[in-house]
Order: C-alpha cells, then sequence, then structure tokens
C-alpha cells in the first residue's frame, strides 16, 4: 500500500492547487494554456508563478527526501523530441492539454473533455501495445 502514497498526495496536490486556481483565479490549470498566455505576456505574475511553481517540483523533492527524484529515460532524443511535437501540435488542435481536459473538463462534465480524454487513453493503449508488441 505505501507505494500509492506519492500518487494519493500528489494527486490530491493537483486537485487542490487545480481548485484554488478556479477559485480565486476563476482560470483552469491546464498548464498549455498557461504556458501559451505567459509566452503571449498576459497576467504575467500569475502565470509565471504557476510555471515556476512546476518546475521547483524536483528541488522540492530534494529539499524533503535528499535526493533527486529517480527518472529513467531509454527513448533517444529524436524520439522524445518527434513526442514533444506531436504533443504540442495535440494540444492546439484539442484546444488544451491532459491536465486542463483531464483534471477539469472531466469534473466539469464537458463534451469536449470527455471526447479528448477519451482519444488521449486510446491512444495511450495503441501506444503501449504496439510498443510491447514490435519491440526487439
Amino acid at each position: 500500500m505505501s507505494v500509492y502514497w506519492s500518487a494519493l498526495v500528489g494527486g490530491m496536490l493537483i486537485g487542490v492547487s487545480a481548485s484554488m486556481l478556479l477559485l480565486m483565479n476563476g482560470r483552469i490549470a491546464g498548464i498549455s494554456g498557461i504556458l501559451a498566455r505567459l509566452v503571449q505576456g498576459a497576467e504575467i505574475s500569475t502565470n509565471a508563478a504557476f510555471v515556476v511553481g512546476l518546475l521547483s517540483g524536483p528541488l522540492l523533492f530534494l529539499l524533503v527526501f535528499g535526493q533527486w527524484p529517480s527518472i529513467t529515460i531509454i527513448s533517444s532524443l529524436p524520439v522524445i523530441a518527434v513526442g514533444g511535437f506531436l504533443v504540442g501540435f495535440g494540444t492546439r488542435m484539442g484546444s488544451g492539454c491532459t491536465s486542463g481536459h483531464g483534471v477539469f473538463g472531466l469534473a466539469r462534465l464537458s463534451q469536449r473533455s470527455i471526447v479528448a480524454v477519451a482519444t488521449f487513453v486510446s491512444c495511450a493503449i495503441i501506444a503501449v501495445f504496439l510498443m510491447r508488441t514490435f519491440r526487439s
């Protein structure tokens, strides 16, 4: 059971922070939208604080646990770059990212978010199946 505590606490923190952003600023905590508004120069202090908070997660982990989070990347840089491009393209095409659609869109029963999350999950299942089937 203890292996699930970090996921449980992390999920609760995401829910609390997303709810606070909605209640205090009237904004949905969709990372792609927040980053886009920051790049466009809109609401700089709020959006920058949110992005800095996201980026400071590993530092907070280091301070709490005395070590950096363990991360293993087994894909090559070109594969990661193509994946990043496709994710960015998909967030623009889908009018939001997994965090906006999955955390708040589903909670608000948004039809667009329900379709988007169903698409994300379906594509993820297919990708895992293909990777496990054709991995050499």
